[in-house]
């Protein structure tokens, strides 16, 4: 059972799983397919337990990867009958890398399609909003003695962060009144 604020101890977040690293992943994904129209596919995470194999140079393809998180001053802590809820604002940078002979056109359509406020709404979903993008950098990479067309591309997303501790609030001691007699 976990620990209360009555019971003393370390107090871990209520509400069952955190989500996971996979829901951002997947939802920064999707954005990138939805402005870009690159096939779903060849959008894939930055860092991945199983390194798949590299496309073929000819082929336009993307990585994408949250790269720092950075918290808010303070959370607001607000009080509820049983518990404390938890709020925070998190600051994510992501970098989105374009590979490929269109690499350039990619970078350059996403990082046109974010100015766009209807291509940012599906990132409410993940409790999250667009907050700026970088230079479009070209950083050539030689593989196999050939280069590789890439263009790296930061953008950065603020994002909402809830949780429930069990913090119980504070019972004031009853009101006594005197009155002389």
């Amino acid at each position: 059972m976990a620990n209360t604020s009555a019971t003393g101890g370390y107090l871990t977040p209520g509400g069952g799983a955190l989500p996971l690293d996979e829901e951002l992943e997947d939802a920064l994904q999707a954005h990138v397919v939805g402005i870009t129209g690159l096939p779903g596919f060849m959008v894939r995470p930055r860092w991945q337990p199983t390194v798949p194999e590299m496309p073929e140079p000819d082929q336009n393809w993307a990585a994408i990867g949250a790269k720092l998180s950075r918290a808010d001053a303070g959370p607001a802590l607000e009080q509820q009958d049983e518990n404390t809820r938890y709020i925070r604002h998190i600051t994510i940078d992501v970098l989105v890398t374009f590979y490929g002979p269109s690499g350039f056109e990619y970078a350059e359509l996403f990082r046109d399609g974010l100015a766009i406020h209807q291509n940012n709404q599906p990132l409410s979903a993940i409790k999250a909003k667009l907050i700026g993008h970088g230079d479009i950098l070209s950083i050539p990479e030689l593989v196999n003695q050939q280069f590789i067309r890439r263009y790296d591309l930061p953008f950065t997303i603020r994002r909402k962060v809830e949780r429930t501790y069990q913090i119980k609030p504070f019972n004031s001691p009853p009101v006594v009144s005197f009155t002389g007699g």
